[in-house]
């Protein structure tokens, strides 16, 4: 763990928290979507924590624009602790705009207010989460908590991010790295 080595980006992967984290408030039993990973830290996207006191149309009423024709019905989620008031949209790769970021695998990351308003106006793209707050690691902090068994790391796919069932997110994304909890020791031998 001295020094950072590219071959280990985590950027586009999934981190499942492990049981450590569960008194972690907000990361207890989460999926992490790893947006960046390098250097200067990671950030990523909390995909499993739907919010259920602030809604879609609570959000686009921030926006200038407010003839809305429809407004679909878009789930908000809890990012991470920090900005909670920022929105952060996971989507499909087929919506491309000045300031999206392609990550792989057809998933991209934009944050501008254009794809709220696309997004009400039906106009987004096709897959979409739009997540309030990020979260953040500093260099190597991450790292660290890999190390400790804070969290699992697998590989994400579209497929969990937009049409699993939030409260089988954690669960699946266990499944598929085919970890068994029940064997699972939360204590590491370090020399």
């Amino acid at each position: 763990m001295n020094g950072f080595d590219e071959k280990y980006a985590l950027t586009g992967k999934f981190l499942v928290s492990l049981p450590a984290l569960d008194d972690a408030g907000v990361f207890g039993q989460s999926v992490v979507y790893i947006c960046s990973h390098g250097r200067n830290g990671a950030m990523g996207v909390i995909i499993n924590k739907r919010l259920d006191e602030f809604s879609f149309a609570d959000l686009t009423m921030q926006l200038p624009v407010k003839n809305y024709a429809k407004l679909s019905e878009v789930s908000l989620y809890a990012g991470g602790p920090l900005e909670k008031v920022r929105g952060m949209v996971l989507h499909s790769a087929d919506y491309v705009r000045d300031g999206t970021i392609i990550i792989g695998n057809g998933i991209a990351v934009s944050s501008t207010s254009e794809i709220i308003s696309d997004i009400a106006f039906d106009q987004g793209p096709e897959d979409k989460l739009v997540a309030l707050g990020y979260s953040f690691w500093a260099p190597q902090q991450l790292e660290h908590e890999i190390y400790n068994n804070d969290w699992l790391v697998i590989d994400a796919g579209r497929e969990l991010i937009f049409r699993t069932k939030d409260e089988e997110k954690w669960q699946r994304a266990l499944d598929e790295s085919g970890i068994k909890l029940d064997r699972f020791v939360n204590v590491t031998g370090h020399c």
